[in-house]
């Protein structure tokens, strides 16, 4: 801190001395001087030209004069950059009789921010005359009254200063009186009235004498006062005072009537020349109207409201007259004490209500200025901020604080702080004041959008519409406006071959995602894919979110019958021997559905047979069996229609033909072939067509016999290599029927078949057992036999006679 000078000495009709003070940003007190009276808009001073700064920049940078009671006498052109009185100046009314009198204001610029403080002393003018407190007097004078003899004293008030205050008293007619001036301990000059002359009452009864008071401004101005002398008998003791000054002291703001001093006078007359009575004497009118005087006992006491602040110190004039017209005159100094009875005032000379969140610290925010209008130390002020907030105060100018950050802002924390000062001042007990400003914290872009999950979860069913709205994902931005608006992106990926767009879009403001194209279960179970959420912020910030998308399977697939195969020239699928016994497992239909879940549970119906008490099916697994003893009643040929159906909603079916012989030879089935031929073409033409009937037969059964044969031998061939073979039996699945994804393939279930073989392939038996639990031999990749123990199968019969190989597939 260092203290320059910003100009020398500025004479034109005003007078300036222009002090810099830095601290962080330049700040100067530059003093003018105005005469009192002068019209509105006259020319104060060029601050412009004073501080060294363009006319521009106090336009540019908001100029503007800051004061408690000074901004409407003063007023700021800011285009010339003059200073020029706003209203009227009346020095009196301003100060009274304080001086010099001064008017104080501070002058601020924004951007930067630069405090100078101005001072412009108002200089008297000669605009009042003279007054006396009374406009007449009358006295009395003994006529034994030696000359040198006073009278009275008596003074007249002059508003204005200096020059122009009161400069002295003139007496006419000076026959028989003659005036001494004098000054009072504090300069003020009044007249003393004594006689000059001896006085004969014989002669002169009364006397009127005129006592002028001029002042020393240029015209000069005056002020009368007639005094009427009455000449009286002869008293020749006056009163004397007990002292020459009274002194006393007096606390401000003391209740109505409270003892200020005890003048007392004494009169060595008797009788009523030596009963004194006491008077207020040259006292202003307001000061009379704050004290009180006995006039018999001499008991000064406050009548009036004492402020420290208006009147430090009270002279009061105070006469002791006695009964026969003698007086003597003495003077009362009343000390006024000063209380602590002003609180601080907190003024907020610059504020910016908004601040932005990334403001580096020792940002400025605000200028107060605090002051106490009481002295000493109770004038004494100390400022801070209240709370545990990012905020601090440093001194700069006397009674200014500047209001800085302390830390790093968080909006998302903090939108808005309530910053309290308080200002306490040192007095007992001290007095303080609290000023509360709101300030707001302006957004940047620092949050991230935040999606609700990291991991997002849906179903769709498939052979869903294009277009259709799947589920939303929702993010959060902590930040406000723009930087919080949220747009939604789908990262770009591959899904077999394509790019993940072509099957889900989002919608970049809700957050919607819609399915592009119909989905196929059997063919896509799951999409995962990527969503961004962006902010709009600038730069924008961003985060991803996990989207899994399960595809639902629907039953939109019939039951595929595997077994038996059907075919257009096939005649007997399955044979049963009239020996066969309840139970006998004639043939197994084998399905599957494509579907997953129950829509690929399959159940089996028999639908048609051409004789439905001899036959049944397995509601579950397909088994075809004789429910009855086969009789030799029994047609050879039957034919059986079963139904299969899924468990979807709604169900879907197939149907299968299964043709059963119910012989016990193949020459039998043969002979009952023949026999329907030959019947049938008899009862077209028998005389026709018996020829051609005989030898369409004879072919068909050379035919039939041969293919029969060839396939019984085929069949006899395997199944003993089966038999001697400690290979498992690897079954055949059709394109796409295998479990490839674990768990979602076609054939969810685990079939075991019973294959039964003996020597004659033409009473070997298969039998096609449901899922269940057993002993199954399965070969691991190693090709090591292995045996799994599978508990409560429904196909361990312990009545079977033959050996069992239990395959799975």
């Amino acid at each position: 801190m260092y203290f320059i000078s910003c100009g020398p000495t500025i004479t034109r009709q005003v007078r300036a001395f222009v002090l810099v003070f830095l601290i962080e940003a330049v700040a100067c007190q530059i003093r003018y001087s105005v005469p009192e009276e002068m019209r509105k808009g006259s020319f104060v001073g060029n601050v412009a030209e004073d501080l060294g700064i363009d006319a521009k920049r106090l336009k540019s940078g908001g100029a503007r004069i800051v004061s408690d009671d000074s901004s409407e006498y003063i007023r700021l052109d800011g285009d010339k950059g003059f200073l020029v009185v706003g209203e009227r100046i009346d020095r009196e009314q301003l100060c009274g009789q304080t001086s010099p009198c001064s008017l104080n204001f501070e002058l601020i610029m924004t951007n930067p921010m630069q405090l100078h403080s101005v001072v412009v002393e108002v200089l008297d003018v000669n605009d009042n005359a003279p007054v006396f407190h009374e406009k007449e007097m009358h006295v009395e004078v003994v006529e034994s009254a030696l000359p040198g003899t006073e009278i009275l004293q008596v003074s007249a008030t002059d508003t204005d200063d200096d020059i122009n205050a009161l400069h002295g008293y003139t007496l006419h007619p000076t026959t028989h009186f003659n005036i001494k001036v004098l000054s009072s301990p504090n300069g003020h000059k009044y007249a003393q009235l004594y006689l000059s002359g001896a006085l004969d009452r014989e002669k002169e009864e009364r006397l009127l004498l005129t006592l002028t008071a001029v002042d020393g401004g240029e015209p000069q101005r005056s002020g009368r006062l007639k005094i009427t002398v009455n000449v009286r008998d002869t008293n020749d003791n006056a009163p004397v005072f007990a002292q020459s000054i009274f002194k006393a002291s007096v606390k401000e703001n003391v209740p109505k009537g409270t003892l200020v001093a005890r003048i007392s006078a004494t009169d060595a007359d008797e009788g009523m020349n030596g009963r004194v009575t006491y008077h207020f004497n040259r006292m202003p009118s307001n000061v009379a109207e704050l004290f009180l005087l006995d006039e018999n006992s001499g008991d000064l006491t406050v009548n009036g409201v004492i402020d420290y602040e208006e009147h430090k110190v009270y002279e009061i004039g105070v006469q002791a007259k006695d009964q026969g017209g003698q007086s003597t005159s003495t003077n009362v100094i009343i000390e006024v004490t000063d209380v602590n009875d002003n609180v601080p005032i907190i003024t907020l000379t610059s504020f910016s209500n908004v601040i932005a969140e990334d403001s580096p610290s020792e940002t400025t925010v605000a200028i107060i200025n605090v002051k106490d209008l009481d002295s000493g130390k109770y004038g004494k002020v100390d400022c801070r901020v209240n709370g545990n907030i990012p905020f601090t105060i440093h001194s700069s100018l006397k009674n200014y604080y500047t209001l800085v950050t302390t830390g790093s802002l968080d909006r998302e924390s903090n939108p808005e702080y309530n910053i309290t000062f308080t200002a306490v001042d040192e007095g007992s007990p001290a007095l303080s004041t609290n000023k509360t400003i709101t300030l707001r914290i302006s957004d940047v872009n620092d949050n991230a959008p935040v999606f609700e999950k990291s991991y997002y979860e849906a179903n769709v069913m498939e052979n869903n519409s294009p277009g259709l709205s799947v589920f939303s994902v929702k993010a959060h931005d902590s930040d406000s406006g723009q930087n919080a608006r949220v747009s939604y992106l789908l990262i770009d990926a591959q899904l077999n071959g394509n790019a993940i767009s072509t099957y889900i879009s989002v919608n970049a403001e809700s957050g919607i995602i819609h399915a592009i194209r119909s989905f196929d279960f059997e063919q896509i179970k799951t999409i995962i894919f990527l969503i961004k959420g962006q902010d709009g912020g600038s730069p924008s910030l961003s985060s991803n979110t996990t989207v899994k998308l399960n595809i639902q399977d629907q039953n939109d697939n019939p039951p595929q019958v595997l077994y038996p195969v059907q075919t257009g020239g096939s005649v007997v699928g399955e044979m049963v021997p009239r020996s066969a016994d309840v139970g006998y497992l004639v043939s197994k239909v084998v399905a599957v559905d494509v579907d997953s879940g129950q829509n690929a549970w399959l159940s089996y119906k028999l639908q048609k047979a051409t004789d439905r008490a001899l036959f049944e099916v397995g509601l579950q697994n397909g088994e075809i069996r004789t429910i009855r003893q086969v009789t030799d009643k029994d047609p050879v040929n039957q034919k059986l229609t079963v139904i299969v159906e899924d468990n979807g909603q709604p169900s879907r079916s197939a149907t299968v033909i299964v043709n059963v012989a119910v012989a016990d030879s193949f020459s039998e089935v043969l002979s009952e072939f023949t026999d329907f031929k030959q019947d049938k073409e008899y009862n077209d033409n028998l005389t026709f067509y018996l020829v051609l009937a005989l030898a369409v037969v004879s072919f068909l059964f050379i035919t039939c016999l041969v293919v029969i044969i060839s396939v019984k031998i085929y069949r006899w061939r395997q199944s003993r290599v089966l038999y001697h073979s400690n290979l498992p039996v690897i079954p055949y699945y059709p394109p796409r029927y295998s479990d490839t994804l674990g768990g979602t393939g076609t054939l969810q279930h685990v079939y075991n078949y019973e294959v039964c073989r003996t020597t004659d392939s033409r009473k070997s038996d298969c039998k096609f057992g449901r899922a269940g639990s057993q002993n199954v031999l399965i070969m691991d990749p190693t090709g090591t036999m292995q045996k799994i123990h599978r508990e409560n199968s429904i196909l361990d019969e312990p009545d079977s006679p033959l050996e069992v190989r239990h395959l799975m597939y």
